[in-house]
């Protein structure tokens, strides 16, 4: 059949990465949103690994057309692309403390590498290991008033977990209750 992969868990799997995008759209504090946690998703459930990288990280670039580019998107789309290996990683065991630790190293490796971008492009830092420092410490306190959320950072991981916690949780509740979705049975 020249359509075999395009089966019922396929389609859940693209409605769950269509869905993150869209609700990138919808009103949120800065940085706590669904991406992370659908690139992980799509790590995870896509059985090809150009669906995995090429789907969730389209669906960030249609949406970014929406909100906006900026100079640093290369080191972003590098961090969801490492978020989606992530993904992969925990296929064989997709368990509550699995996907716990990878929502939590995703949101530590897209915080590393952006404001490691930041830092390289942005003259307001010193092109020091202490200006490195001075950005890391910058990007921890971004946003630290409360009508923002807890901060930058925090808000990433507690976004990236939320948004996990659905996804995940609302798999594996769906194969719960319709089993031939399983992937073993295609």
């Amino acid at each position: 059949m020249k359509y075999k992969s395009i089966n019922p868990r396929f389609i859940i799997v693209v409605t769950v990465i269509l869905t993150a995008a869209l609700l990138r759209l919808l009103p949120h504090w800065p940085n706590f949103t669904p991406i992370a946690a659908m690139a992980l998703f799509a790590g995870t459930y896509f059985d090809r690994k150009q669906y995995a990288f090429a789907l969730p990280i389209a669906a960030m670039f249609i949406s970014d057309l929406v909100i906006g580019l900026h100079a640093n998107m290369p080191a972003v789309y590098m961090s969801f692309a490492i978020t989606v290996l992530i993904g992969m990683s925990i296929r064989k065991k997709v368990q509550v403390g699995s996907v716990l630790l990878a929502s939590l190293s995703s949101s530590v490796i897209f915080f590393v590498i952006t404001n490691f971008a930041s830092w390289v492009g942005n003259p307001m830092y010193p092109q020091t290991f202490g200006g490195l420092i001075e950005c890391y410490v910058a990007g921890l306190l971004f946003f630290r008033d409360a009508t923002y959320g807890i901060s930058f950072f925090m808000n990433d991981v507690l976004g990236t977990i939320f948004y996990s916690a659905v996804f995940y949780g609302a798999y594996y509740l769906t194969l719960m209750r319709f089993p031939v979705l399983d992937k073993s049975r295609f």
